[in-house]
């Protein structure tokens, strides 16, 4: 730091606290409206800005020591709070607001006492021209693919995973701030600039790598659901096979039913045509495939399932009562309800019990829908996350369950009880125009 009145110190300040907290803000959704959100980070800066520029003038050597580092928890706390991200998430960005903070700092202090001679102008001028690049690459650049890749880098990105960023990140910034190391030396500016730059490329390296990872994983869901639909899509050609075949069957039967109705007719023998008309009804009634429900989307994935699962000697129970013209894409009906069905298939088959049942409930509920599937299951299921593991090392179709759910905002529970898989779905249904 290289000293200054009262009004160069809050300039200084006010310099590395809006690029922290805009660099955050650009990177991030909050939880408040951003006009309101903006408001609050305005008058926490300025208040930030104001006891540090008084910390400065008050005890300017404990503060050239311990003012960068004291930043990042301040900072951070009130960030944290402010966004609607996972917590480890909003560590992972305030380490590399901090980080931009330090690679500014460095940049403003090294060149002014390298060339300069020590010149606090040029020492603000250099970090006003690194924040100004920093922050126009960020929101042209950087920002865009960023926000487009966060829920891959949420999917991918665990608590362990953002810690050892953060700490891989805060190394080389800390470092280059450590008290016995500030001294003005080709040495320790070369050595700044090193851990600085090393500590960028990898955390930059590692966030692309998580993203591809994501994306990677959401490309496999996506080739796992059309695999279920294209498995859809032969039953549905099954069923329509066998029903030409009834339909066959039933214009054969009718010429004999033709005679034998206009012989009744011909004989005068009324009592015994009534008859021969009811067990024709009956018999008709009791060949009729009924609709599980009226949504056609809905209807066709489980009429398909429930004749597998029949072919396989499952016992099914139905109860679903949802309308049609609901605002849930048939594809995400797909991906959760056959998804559904396809494991507790797999579920049964895999228990080896003697009785094997699936019994899916499907109801609405004002602007909400509830899903709830049981099937038989071994007990010796593992969880990771909440979330069933695999034993053949799959696991996609929970995922894509996850992911369509997540569309609407819903929520989804796996657990076993009593000898029985449980999976429940809820979703909420959004207003009309908004998918």
């Amino acid at each position: 730091m290289l000293g200054g009145s009262f009004l160069i110190a809050f300039l200084r300040n006010a310099i590395s606290t809006g690029l922290m907290l805009a660099f955050f803000l650009m990177l991030d959704r909050p939880r408040c409206s951003m006009k309101k959100t903006v408001g609050y980070y305005i008058v926490f800066g300025l208040l930030l800005v104001s006891v540090y520029s008084g910390w400065y003038m008050f005890s300017t050597a404990s503060f050239v020591k311990y003012a960068p580092l004291t930043t990042l928890p301040v900072i951070g706390i009130f960030c944290s709070f402010m966004s609607s991200e996972v917590l480890y998430l909003s560590l992972y960005k305030m380490a590399l607001a901090f980080y931009m903070f330090s690679v500014c700092t460095f940049c403003g202090v090294d060149v002014a006492r390298w060339w300069f001679g020590g010149s606090m102008w040029t020492d603000i001028f250099v970090r006003m021209f690194c924040v100004f690049i920093i922050l126009f690459f960020t929101w042209t650049k950087f920002r865009k693919s960023f926000l487009s890749g966060v829920d891959f880098l949420i999917q991918e990105m665990d608590l362990f995973s953002a810690i050892t960023l953060f700490i891989s990140v805060m190394t080389g910034a800390i470092i280059a701030y450590w008290p016995n190391l500030q001294g003005f030396s080709i040495f320790n500016m070369v050595r700044a600039f090193m851990i600085l730059f090393m500590a960028g490329t990898l955390q930059y390296a590692i966030l692309h790598l998580y993203i591809h990872l994501g994306q990677a994983h959401y490309y496999q869901a996506e080739k796992e659901l059309l695999e279920v639909n294209e498995q859809l899509l032969h039953s549905q050609m099954d069923l329509m096979r066998e029903s030409e075949k009834e339909a066959a069957r039933i214009r054969h039967d009718v010429r004999h039913h033709t005679l034998l109705i206009k012989e009744y007719v011909q004989k005068g023998e009324i009592d015994e045509l009534l008859d021969y008309l009811q067990q024709y009804s009956e018999d008709v009634e009791s060949r009729r495939v009924k609709d599980i429900c009226r949504n056609r989307a809905v209807n066709s994935i489980l009429s398909a399932y429930v004749k597998k699962a029949a072919d396989l000697k499952i016992q099914t129970e139905m109860d679903v009562r949802v309308a049609e013209g609901l605002k849930i894409r048939d594809v995400d009906w797909v991906a959760i309800l056959a998804n559904v069905f396809e494991n507790a298939i797999h579920g049964c088959a895999s228990s080896e019990c003697p009785r094997q049942e699936i019994i899916i409930y499907i109801a609405q509920k004002g602007r909400k829908i509830i899903i709830e599937c049981r099937n038989t299951s071994t007990d010796n299921i593992t969880f990771q996350k909440g979330i069933p593991k695999s034993q053949t090392g799959g696991g996609t179709g929970v995922l894509s369950i996850i992911k369509a759910a997540s569309r609407y905002d819903g929520e989804t529970d796996f657990t076993v009880e009593n000898g029985m898989f449980i999976t429940r779905i809820l979703l909420n249904l959004p207003v009309s125009g908004s998918i």
